[in-house]
């Protein structure tokens, strides 16, 4: 007797597996090349530098989504279908170091922080009995409140003190987009409407056009084919200090990526293992090592895609390791990054907005779990969120987190990322509440 195979593991006809692969490669791009394009301006690079950081970016995106999705043997990729992104945790230490040591200081410690992630991925793993939905819950909800703030800058504008924030033309571009997702959701049935979300991009841009709001002179001047060689800025070096920041990192995009995973595995009926996850967190060691190499960035699970995958109802993993072809072709050819750069942000931010607040929904789903009478779990989730959220709230007039600015430079890396500091106070406060003590209590009892 045959059993038929898990929907994650079903392949889908070469048409459809395209046109969804295109679907989670649009919905993440923006995000993807937001990290090398920050960085390379903050330290002001020139236009060729910047161009060959996000074609790296792709390049070591694409493989490290090839490897979650398919995976290698026993040791990388969760194989689901995640989508593996240049994390935001990195920029502010990238900068910080660079700022000190240069560029090679920079790469030489994030391919210490892979060796480091590659040690402890194992072991990390092991603590997800500890993410409970009570944790993850709390978690998931973060992270989809949190990226709305992203998601507004894109439709607004980057900088609230410009008088062009808040273009009523943007606006409109971004609630129209919106409003054609949810046209196409309510009315569009099967693939059509499992693909709602690409198609509403596409309409968005096709009525950007007339209104001027896309660009598409960098794509003449791109060029056909480019990868820069390895250790592009010179023989990677090591700094304590660097390094130290750099795995601090690693932790942070593990609990980030631990969080996404687990939804993944709840939205597609395959729950997480430790020996997946793990799996999984070394994958994101490996793209840490090899990003160093290629003048990249670390990678982590992008939350807008797990969104994605809970609204079509998509689960299979080879729609992922397709988005993950095409990073890598897009790393390859600049032309066709260029391309998909042109699409104009507020139409991007009108599709990833509900994709974020998807992320959100998921969490509550996940609380709904959660047995909150006659104990402290409703405390728990209460703090972790509210405290994990101030620090996308206290932001300044450009959307970066300024809300613990006095810090030590080292401590702002945990603390100025709401998930980061979400995840730590949930798993505390749960270790707290309903582990410590509970044999203790147990033995009292008559």
């Amino acid at each position: 007797m045959t059993h038929a195979a898990h929907p994650v593991d079903r392949s889908l006809p070469a048409g459809r597996l395209l046109l969804l692969g295109l679907q989670h490669m649009a919905i993440m791009y923006t995000g993807c090349i937001a990290v090398p394009l920050v960085i390379g301006s903050a330290l002001h690079l020139d236009n060729a530098s910047i161009a060959l950081l996000v074609n790296a970016d792709l390049f070591v995106a694409g493989l490290a989504t090839v490897v979650q999705s398919v995976g290698i043997g026993r040791l990388f990729g969760v194989r689901l279908p995640v989508v593996a992104g240049a994390t935001f945790t990195v920029v502010n230490p990238m900068i910080l170091i660079a700022a000190q040591y240069g560029l090679t200081a920079v790469y030489g410690a994030m391919i210490a922080s892979g060796v480091f992630g590659l040690l402890i991925a194992r072991p990390f793993a092991a603590l997800i009995r500890f993410f409970p939905p009570l944790v993850s819950g709390s978690l998931l909800l973060v992270i989809g409140i949190s990226l709305l703030g992203p998601g507004t800058a894109m439709i607004g504008g980057h900088d609230t003190g410009d008088p062009s924030y808040g273009d009523p033309a943007n606006l409109g571009l971004a609630f129209g987009v919106i409003a054609l997702v949810v046209l196409f959701t309510r009315v569009l049935r099967g693939f059509l409407g499992q693909i709602g979300p690409l198609v509403a991009l596409i309409a968005g841009v096709l009525i950007a056009i007339p209104l001027g709001r896309t660009h598409f002179s960098g794509v003449g001047d791109a060029s056909w084919f480019g990868l820069a060689s390895p250790f592009h800025f010179g023989a990677p070096t090591f700094p304590v200090a660097a390094v130290v920041s750099m795995c601090v990192v690693m932790l942070v995009s593990f609990t980030e990526t631990t969080a996404d995973l687990i939804a993944v595995g709840e939205i597609t009926g395959r729950p997480v293992t430790p020996a997946d996850l793990s799996r999984g967190l070394a994958t994101d060691g490996l793209s840490a090592i090899f990003g160093g190499f290629m003048n990249s960035f670390p990678d982590t699970a992008f939350a807008q895609n797990v969104g994605l995958v809970q609204m079509t109802g998509v689960r299979s993993r080879w729609v992922v390791a397709t988005t993950g072809g095409m990073l890598i072709v897009m790393g390859l050819v600049p032309k066709i990054g260029a391309f998909i750069a042109a699409i104009p942000e507020p139409v991007v931010g009108g599709v990833a907005v509900v994709m974020f607040a998807m992320v959100a929904v998921v969490g509550v789903q996940t609380l709904k779990k959660v047995e909150f009478s006659g104990n402290h779990n409703g405390f728990v989730a209460s703090v972790a969120i509210g405290v994990g959220l101030l620090p996308a709230f206290g932001l300044d007039r450009f959307g970066n987190s300024v809300f613990f600015q006095h810090f030590p430079a080292w401590l702002r890396t945990i603390c100025g990322s709401p998930i980061t500091v979400a995840a730590i106070l949930a798993f505390a406060l749960n270790l707290l509440f309903n582990h410590l003590g509970q044999k203790r209590e147990k033995d009292l009892l008559p």
